[in-house]
């Protein structure tokens, strides 16, 4: 019996870590809803609620940051590339905000369907996710391709959302009255850009000064994908705050949600539509379809009718759900 105890217990460690590498997205999502009811529900743990939310707002940069960090030590910057599909995706998601905005602008300021619409909005300009790398390369995409996209899309987010803001929101009450173009401008490279150029311009150094280092780190294949799921975790804890704290009538969140679902499912089909034509589908479809929820959040949050923020938590519902679909079938060969 002694000896038979550490065998059962090693199968059973075997079998939920197979477990855990298998359902790892699924697990994170789930964790991250659970946890956050789990401990708002403790009444001794409010006074930490504040500590709690700066540490997620130091802690998620980190870790996307060390994401791409480690994905740019397997890309090298030749690697880098540009591709027409970039170009179409591009046009598509300026054009689609543009034409957005417009529709705002047209508007009542005192319609509830105005938050609706702002959602899509965010949903179709935000920018590509950091964490789309990982997923590309565990899909059998181009990383180089969509890194080149990122950096692309964000570029244009940071000119089109400033430019646009003071038309749709141009009323005294409106968050950015008093600011200009160039100050959102700076706002927003100030937040997107260093968890872009930092990781690249570190993968550089570290390539020149020290290439046994960077050849170590880019064995750890696996080491981004489980930095995601814990990212991922307190991205889908700060979603469901965002819903649960929205005043919003839930006519409007049900509005709001499914926007987010019809906008998800466009840009991941359009991507895939559009890369097939480069021989480049998983890229594109992940350059397009995979956001950053989190910067939707605080976009919607800074600049926006606040509630508009919980169509980045919806988004990163659907996404997910999808990203995790998808890497169940490679894992599965089909």
């Amino acid at each position: 019996m002694d000896l038979a105890f550490p065998s059962l217990f090693s199968i059973f460690a075997l079998i939920m870590m197979e477990l855990l590498k298998r359902w790892t997205l699924p697990i994170a999502m789930i964790a991250g809803i659970v946890g956050y009811f789990v401990y708002t529900s403790i009444p001794a743990l409010n006074p930490t609620h504040a500590w709690v939310n700066d540490f997620i707002a130091v802690v998620q940069p980190l870790l996307l940051f060390a994401m791409l960090f480690l994905t740019f030590c397997k890309v090298r910057p030749s690697d880098l590339r540009l591709s027409p599909w970039q170009g179409w995706l591009l046009l598509f998601q300026s054009s689609l905000f543009l034409a957005l905005c417009l529709v705002v602008i047209a508007m009542p300021q005192e319609s509830h369907m105005r938050v609706v619409v702002e959602g899509a909005m965010l949903c179709f300009i935000c920018p590509t996710a950091t964490a789309a790398a990982v997923a590309t390369r565990k899909l059998g995409g181009n990383a180089g391709t969509l890194m080149m996209y990122t950096i692309l899309i964000n570029l244009v987010v940071a000119t089109l959302v400033p430019a646009m803001l003071p038309f749709i929101h141009p009323s005294p009450d409106a968050t950015l009255h008093d600011t200009g173009f160039w100050t959102a401008f700076f706002l927003i490279i100030s937040r997107v850009f260093p968890l872009l150029l930092g990781p690249f311009l570190l993968s550089i150094v570290l390539r020149a000064i020290a290439p046994e280092i960077t050849e170590w780190l880019s064995q750890k294949r696996d080491l981004p994908f489980y930095l995601w799921a814990v990212s991922l975790s307190l991205a889908i804890a700060v979603s469901v705050k965002s819903i649960v704290h929205t005043q919003l009538p839930w006519t409007y969140q049900m509005g709001i949600a499914l926007t987010s679902l019809l906008a998800c499912f466009i840009q991941f089909y359009l991507g895939r539509r559009v890369g097939m034509k480069y021989k480049d589908t998983i890229s594109a479809a992940q350059a397009c379809g995979q956001k950053n929820t989190v910067f939707i959040i605080w976009l919607g949050y800074t600049f926006m009718t606040p509630v508009t923020s919980i169509a980045g938590g919806f988004y990163s519902i659907w996404h997910n759900l999808w990203n995790s679909y998808q890497l169940r079938k490679v894992e599965k060969g089909s």
